[in-house]
């Protein structure tokens, strides 16, 4: 019997092998519920990157790469740094076009839910000045972003926007994604710290310690791989471009 793939625009991979077997699988209790634990971990992950991105802003000590940028602008524009993140990140996502990826359902919804999120919990935060309140902040931000990112990425419903871009620029260059990671985080973080982005201690211990956090809870929050003949079978994800800076 022929088989035939297709691929949704959410990123999920749909394997058919026939009218009888998809109505036979379509429907199936472990599918419904390994879809559900997907979309959970998604969106959890995702509100949970802007919140522990919110704590690096709260302590002040450095911010990751991308919101030493979004800061910058928001310094320069007035908006706020969640608002920034959106735009950002959709302004990238068009960047997309020429390179020839394609978005899924994690890729669109990371533009909104870590704005969201991060103005969200910055609206709740109070505002910290003590350097033994700033520190445990720093640590708790970095820490629970790593848990964020395992989330998201083993999800398994496409790259965010800004580690699309990079694996798009490996693939249309033939240079590695880690050169391509490089360069393009040494621009975001040279243009927002000119435009009044903070880089700080934190933002040196983000980077040397996110790729090992971030593997540690990956393989933790890894969901099982879909049955054979199942049509939910889970899309690829950018591992490399976050767990090896």
């Amino acid at each position: 019997m022929r088989q035939a793939t297709a691929t949704t625009q959410g990123g999920i991979s749909m394997s058919t092998a026939g009218s009888a077997s998809t109505a036979s699988t379509a429907g199936t209790p472990a599918s419904g519920r390994r879809l559900g634990r997907r979309l959970v971990q998604l969106y959890a992950g995702l509100a949970l990157y802007g919140a522990s991105s919110a704590l690096l802003v709260a302590a002040g000590l450095g911010l990751e790469p991308w919101n030493v940028l979004h800061q910058g602008l928001a310094e320069l524009t007035g908006l706020s740094i969640g608002v920034l993140s959106i735009i950002v990140g959709a302004a990238v996502l068009l960047l997309w076009i020429p390179l020839r990826q394609r978005p899924g359902l994690g890729t669109v919804s990371n533009v909104f839910v870590v704005g969201l999120a991060m103005d969200g919990t910055l609206a709740l935060l109070p505002d910290v000045r003590s350097l033994a309140l700033r520190v445990p902040l720093l640590l708790a931000g970095i820490v629970l972003n790593g848990m964020a990112t395992g989330l998201y990425i083993a999800a398994r419903f496409g790259p965010g926007p800004r580690d699309g871009l990079m694996t798009g620029l490996h693939r249309r260059t033939g240079r590695s994604i880690r050169l391509m990671r490089t360069a393009v985080e040494v621009v975001v973080v040279v243009t927002g710290f000119v435009l009044g982005g903070t880089i700080g201690v934190g933002t040196v211990l983000y980077a040397v310690s996110i790729g090992p956090l971030a593997q540690v809870f990956l393989r933790g929050f890894a969901v099982p791989p879909a049955p054979a003949g199942s049509t939910i079978v889970a899309g690829g994800t950018p591992e490399r471009v976050i767990l090896h800076p």
